[in-house]
Formats: structure tokens, sequence, C-alpha cells
């Protein structure tokens, strides 16, 4: 039976209420002068899947152990369905607070068959309460013929899972994940999120999943939200980060990019691959033109601008161009599908395409 079946087929026990889960205003302080989170003010609405997007040291883990009781803020208040669980004057201990957490390395008791490591947090209820409740979660992620065998005879994929059922056996209102799938091998990860996006979307829970992946992020999140040393730099749709980016660093996160500082002047900004539209900017003003790495299209015939193959590797789908472009100072990088040029090329032709160049006014206005 295939996954698509199994989610299907099994049984529909879960989560009763998803829950909204708030962060108002939330600072955090290891020590003096050393902040890890700056007046984050988000939120996860009832049943979403909400992706924390960001470098290391950005703040990601920090704030899913504040949501889930095991680090206090500094400041703010941390809200379930608008009651406040952490704040100035309340703070609920990690397991009054309906919240599930799934660990980086799943943390599996290894002297536990998978049937005790589900039930292990079930303690409010009889032993036959708890067996049952852990068979439904792991019917629920497709394991359950498992139940009397112990982690080291499952894969890495399986023992996610397995952790996943631990986490929503006691049906929580709000799941978090602390980078789930960093360490499962690239060809299984795929299929292992597929899996549990499916779960999540049948389980009804709401999700916050931290990832330092763009990619992951836009495959799993309803929402992303991306941090920067401690601060929310933006929050939306996949699509309008990746489209409408906030600033050069939203940008960045999810394409690679060909970057000039340039000024603007009568509505456009001279690049040395061209002349891009800035209109918006006053004449004068010190602007980055960001330009993707997929946003070029070559010739060996006729364009824009004139390049130079410096080096050029084969990724399978696309090749990867290092071009000499007179007035860079560095190669500008450029990703175009294979076969778009003959093996013997080197003096190429380069155009633009407008869906891929963005323009923000430069933070270090003096330079």
């Amino acid at each position: 039976m295939n996954q698509d079946a199994r989610v299907a087929t099994r049984v529909t026990a879960g989560v009763t209420f998803a829950a909204k889960l708030a962060f108002d205003d939330i600072s955090h302080s290891f020590g003096a002068g050393n902040p890890t989170l700056r007046e984050v003010t988000l939120s996860a609405e009832p049943g979403e899947v909400l992706c924390l997007l960001g470098p290391s040291g950005s703040g990601k883990t920090t704030l899913l152990r504040i949501a889930a009781g095991i680090e206090a803020q500094t400041a703010g208040r941390v809200l379930l369905n608008d009651r406040e669980i952490a704040g100035p004057s309340v703070f609920l201990p990690p397991e009054q607070r309906s919240i599930g957490l799934v660990f980086q390395d799943f943390a599996l008791f290894p002297h536990l068959s998978i049937l005790d490591n589900v039930r292990f947090g079930l303690t409010a209820l009889s032993r036959e309460e708890a067996k049952r409740e852990a068979m439904i979660a792991l019917e629920r992620v497709g394991l359950e013929s498992y139940a009397d065998s112990y982690p080291h005879v499952l894969s890495g994929g399986e023992q996610q899972r397995v952790a996943l059922a631990r986490a929503l056996a006691p049906r929580p209102a709000v799941l978090l994940m602390d980078e789930p799938f960093s360490g499962l091998d690239s060809r299984l990860k795929d299929s292992v999120r597929a899996e549990t996006l499916g779960i999540l979307r049948h389980s009804r829970a709401t999700a916050i999943v931290v990832t330092h992946d763009a990619e992951e992020a836009m495959r799993m999140g309803d929402r992303i939200a991306l941090l920067r040393n401690g601060r929310l730099q933006q929050a939306g749709r996949a699509e309008e980060l990746y489209l409408r980016p906030a600033d050069l660093f939203v940008a960045g996160f999810f394409s690679e990019l060909n970057v000039f500082d340039t000024r603007a002047s009568g509505g456009a900004a001279d690049t040395p691959v061209g002349k891009v539209d800035a209109a918006g900017f006053a004449d004068g003003t010190p602007v980055n033109v960001a330009i993707r790495t997929s946003g070029f299209d070559v010739s060996e015939v006729s364009g824009e601008v004139q390049a130079r193959i410096l080096s050029r590797r084969y990724l399978g789908v696309v090749e990867l161009l290092d071009l000499a472009v007179s007035g860079a100072e560095t190669p500008v990088r450029a990703r175009v599908r294979c076969g778009a040029l003959s093996s013997s090329a080197r003096d190429i032709w380069l155009s633009l395409r407008k869906s891929d160049v963005l323009v923000f006014e430069r933070a270090d206005k003096n330079a």
C-alpha cells in the first residue's frame, strides 16, 4: 500500500481543536548585551504549518524552546488561543501547555519498544488507554506493524515518524519540530518530508517547523517567517518572500544572486549586465541591483551584453557558468538550461529577464 493510501485509511482520531499560537513582542537574552531574540511578534494560525527559517544563530530554536516552555523569555508574552501561557505574570510548565515537541535527533529510548516509546508521555492515562492511544498514533504514521520492535531496527525516516507519533499521541494543540529532517540523507528527505506533511494535515495540529533550508520551508510551510540576528525580517507565503522580498538579505536567502552597487538615475540603474528599472528611487539614490543566477538568457548569436565563459559546471538539468563581463569586478554567475550553449562556446551574449531583477536601496549609503 502506498503512502497516500495509508494516510487515507488511517484512523481519524487526532487533534480535536487546532490552536493559534502567538508570540507577542518576544525578546530573549542569555546575558547582558547578548540578545538572541529582539521584539519578535508572530503567530501560527489554527491548523497552519509555519516554518521558522534563518541561518544558524538567528534565534529559531530559542523561539521554539520558549513556545515549549523549556526556556523563559526576557520580555513579551506567549499566547495559546489568546490565553497567556508565558509572560510577566504567568509561566505554564511544558506539560500543561498542550504543545508537542519533536527533537532534532528524535530522542528515542533504545531500550524501549516502539510502542513504549510512543506511549512514554501518556502518564495521565491507564496502561490500556495509553496503549490504545499509542497504537492510534502509530497507525497514523503507518508503523503499527513495528509496535513490538526496537528503534535500532528502523531506518532514519522510520525513526523520525516514530518521534512524530510520540509527539502526536497526547493530541497536542500545537506541534513544534526542530530541524526534523537534518539527520536524513538527501535522497530520503523528500519522501519523509512529504509523509510528515501528510500526517500533519491528517492530524490537524498547528505546526511550527524550524529549518535553515529555504527550499524545505517553501515545500512545507503554509507561511514562512525568516529570522536574522534575533529579528523577524519578513513573514508571509513562499511566493511573497520570493517575489517581493523586503530586503537584500531576504532575497539572498531564497536565491543565489549577483549583486551590483550602483545609483538610480532617471528611473533606471546601470549595471555591467544592462540597464534595469529603478522606478521609485530618487536620482542619485545608492541601490543594490540583485539579479538571480537564473535571470539570464544566453545566446551565441545575439543579445544585450557580451560575456566570456570562464568556467562551466554540468549539474544535470542546468549548467552553472562563471562569466567575465566588462565592468564587473567579480565573475557573473548564471544558471542556464543544459543544451542552451554548444560545448565549444566561449564568447556569448546575455539578456536579462526582468522578473529575476530586484532593486533595493543600499544600506551603506556612503559607500
